[in-house]
């Protein structure tokens, strides 16, 4: 015969103080409606590239896919074109 298994009382869900609310991320050539990402635009690419020089991830960004890749290829083509380096100094 099996154990029966006591539960205790359920406990309603509580919010922890070192727990915050998170917000999703907005991509932000969607909120803006750019029609594409510029390989030229190097201000704006850095906000993409880690301190390491990596492309960082989309769950970072917020970006939508279909932006994420643009913006992969524009750090790519800039990076060829000396505009980025490939590694961080």
């Amino acid at each position: 015969m099996p154990k029966e298994r006591r539960r205790g009382p359920k406990r309603e869900k509580e919010e922890k103080p070192w727990q915050k609310k998170l917000r999703k991320k907005v991509c932000i050539f969607c909120k803006d409606k750019a029609a594409y990402v510029d390989y030229k635009d190097v201000t704006l690419l850095r906000k993409f590239i880690s301190d390491r020089g990596k492309i960082r991830a989309r769950r970072v960004t917020g970006n939508c896919s279909q932006h994420q890749r643009e913006v992969a290829s524009a750090v790519k083509n800039a990076r060829e074109m000396a505009l980025l380096p490939y590694t961080a100094r």
